[in-house]
């Protein structure tokens, strides 16, 4: 099929489909299914190959293949979040994410996601605040997701810990996963800060021993600092 496009219509997505069906690999398709944990059925197509139907779409008018709203597949979804990724114009980028965070149902669709925060720092910080009270899991998994393009930056670092305090009676696994992953990031890449926060964080159990969990498995903390963060487990 032709992926280029100038305009994708209704027409084109029962072809799309058989596409995607083409590609799928049945001996790995129930594994993938419980990796991902999704209620959506699941082609188990590699990776790779769905980065480069992606791109081939992203070459033409991929707005109007999000319009289309193909979320059948898993491969679909993911599709949809790598295109939606692509989108630099903040206000275009919400409006297709506040959609794809609806049918978000499983911890892949939000990973893949990537932001283009420079310029837009304050819109984005906003759109952490807002997704963060959804009470929908993976898009409080999304507006977490957010933050970690910020940790680089002295200026909202603080504002992290802040937002991370806010999850103390948080009890969906995979937001406090994210959390977790979120904090240990933090520790790497602003150590003194991270360790200022400790003192007086409010991080759940579940979070801070995940944290603490995910450095001491990294190649990027010292085996003086693994040992140093066990006194903070809970």
């Amino acid at each position: 099929m032709e992926l280029i496009k100038e305009k994708w219509d209704e027409q084109d997505i029962s072809e799309f489909q058989q596409t995607l069906v083409a590609l799928e690999d049945p001996s790995k398709r129930e594994w993938s299914k419980k990796l991902l944990n999704t209620e959506l059925p699941v082609l188990s197509i590699k990776t790779a190959v769905m980065k480069d139907i992606t791109n081939q779409i992203s070459k033409g008018n991929y707005l109007s293949f999000l319009d289309l709203m193909i979320w059948e597949y898993y491969e679909n979804t993911a599709v949809n979040g790598m295109l939606i990724s692509k989108i630099k114009h903040f206000d275009t980028f919400k409006k297709y994410l506040d959609i794809y965070s609806l049918r978000a149902d499983n911890w892949a669709t939000c990973d893949l996601l990537t932001f283009h925060i420079k310029g837009n720092e304050q819109k984005y910080m906003d759109l952490t605040m807002e997704y963060i009270k959804s009470e929908l899991p993976f898009r409080r998994r999304i507006g977490m997701y957010i933050l970690f393009y910020f940790i680089d930056d002295d200026d909202y670092i603080s504002k992290i810990f802040d937002l991370l305090n806010c999850f103390e009676n948080e009890e969906n696994y995979y937001v406090n996963m994210m959390n977790g992953w979120l904090f240990c990031e933090c520790f790497i890449k602003q150590r003194e800060k991270t360790l200022a926060y400790l003192d007086s964080n409010k991080l759940n159990r579940f979070t801070i021993n995940k944290g603490i969990q995910k450095c001491r498995e990294s190649r990027r903390v010292s085996p003086t600092d693994k040992e140093m963060l066990l006194k903070y487990k809970k």
